[in-house]
């Protein structure tokens, strides 16, 4: 039997017969066909199609319960069928110069969010965490499609603008490294979670102590101290906010031979994920420019924690997070075997020390070089980074354009 129906009533397991409206409107080579692809559903549902024809014969009719299922029941699974296509779309592996324009849109977005988050804990109203784990969630995504762009953005904050992408960096390396551990995926959003909130009770701190442009008496530092207290205090009674969290809040500068703060816990007594925030908010703090620091390059960070992480971090912990960012992050200016300089725009699959690098200038010759990108996994033998060198000690300015595109 044939049936007109709204195109708003088309179900899974129906037969389509004829589409109403010119061939222009929808994106379909065939009229005829079984309703299985979820693809295809968002498609016509987002097509200018109104109405279509049904073969009840074939397929579902609209009122039809199949399997002890109502029409609502249908509607639902039909419905999370199409989040779940929808969401696939927007967790496919894309390429770091496509991500970075998503990353950049992102973090525009995400400081915004970020700064009315602690401002409403500064003036002690409710956290509304359901916008936290919508912008976890979206982080999350582009962590997912391409990990290296959002995190390399982040890091390339203002010193004005520090304390709220911060909390967004944070985020975003905690879910990198809580994949690179394997954990699974409600257990990355926490980790993200974790990340946005590590830093909430700076809110607490005076801004005259917090943005310092010279250094910290001890008095002052002894107030700065009191963030982490601060911030679990604020959402400890949060009943979305899960136990896990508020202990990155309140641990994420514990160090593992005891010496941070504010319970000096050491080794095994701290939690894993707050070990974890440990040396994410450690490599973005030293990367970033602050009123009173410029920041260090990131292979040059990566360096100096290798040197601390005995004392600091979870050698575990680090290893994975190296694994994560890179030896030589995005954004790292290094010199090749042939002399020739480069920005790592891309880390490899293979290997850590294989990135992919642009290269701009002769440090032979002192001059610019054609720019070219070369994938070191691919020249083993022919090329290799020898070391890494401070933008500062050549003069050079805006190498982020060289590996963002921006």
């Amino acid at each position: 039997m044939l049936k007109r129906i709204a195109a708003k009533d088309i179900r899974m397991g129906m037969f389509i017969t004829e589409l109403c409206g010119s061939w222009m409107e929808h994106p379909f080579f065939k009229t005829k066909f079984l309703l299985e692809d979820p693809q295809d559903l968002e498609s016509l549902l987002k097509s200018g199609i109104k109405e279509v024809w049904i073969n009840t014969d074939k397929g579902l009719d609209a009122d039809e319960i199949v399997q002890g299922k109502s029409l609502s029941d249908i509607e639902l699974e039909t419905e999370a069928m199409l989040h779940d296509v929808v969401r696939t779309k927007r967790t496919e592996k894309t390429s770091m110069l496509a991500e970075v324009k998503n990353a950049q849109r992102i973090c525009a977005r995400a400081k915004e969010a970020v700064m009315v988050l602690f401002n409403d804990a500064r003036m002690g109203k409710a956290i509304e965490v359901e916008n936290a784990q919508a912008l976890v969630e979206e982080i999350s995504d582009s962590v997912f499609r391409q990990p290296h762009a959002l995190i390399s953005l982040a890091r390339l904050k203002k010193s004005d603008e520090y304390t709220y992408m911060h909390s967004v960096a944070v985020c975003a390396l905690m879910i990198a490294l809580a994949r690179q551990l394997n954990l699974d995926e409600d257990m990355v959003r926490e980790a993200g979670m974790a990340g946005l909130m590590h830093d909430l009770g700076k809110t607490g701190i005076p801004n005259n102590i917090l943005n310092k442009p010279g250094k910290l008496t001890e008095e002052e530092f002894n107030v700065i101290k009191s963030h982490p207290q601060i911030g679990a205090s604020l959402l400890m009674n949060n009943p979305l906010i899960s136990a896990l969290v508020v202990d990155v809040v309140l641990h994420h500068h514990e160090k593992m031979d005891s010496s941070g703060y504010p319970h000096r816990l050491a080794g095994d007594n701290i939690s894993l994920f707050a070990k974890m925030g440990a040396v994410c908010d450690v490599y973005d703090a030293i990367t970033s420019n602050r009123p009173y620091k410029k920041g260090w390059s990131p292979a040059e960070s990566i360096r100096k924690m290798a040197e601390w992480s005995k004392g600091h971090f979870d050698e575990g912990v680090f290893q994975a997070f190296v694994k994560t960012v890179g030896i030589y992050p995005t954004g790292s200016l290094v010199r090749l075997e042939s002399g020739r300089l480069g920005v790592v725009t891309e880390q490899s699959e293979a290997s850590l020390l294989t990135p992919k690098v642009k290269i701009f200038f002769s440090a032979k010759l002192k001059t610019p070089i054609l720019q070219e990108t070369l994938d070191l996994s691919s020249l083993i033998g022919k090329e290799k980074i020898i070391g890494r060198e401070s933008p500062e000690d050549w003069g050079f300015r805006n190498l982020e354009t060289l590996w963002s595109g921006l």
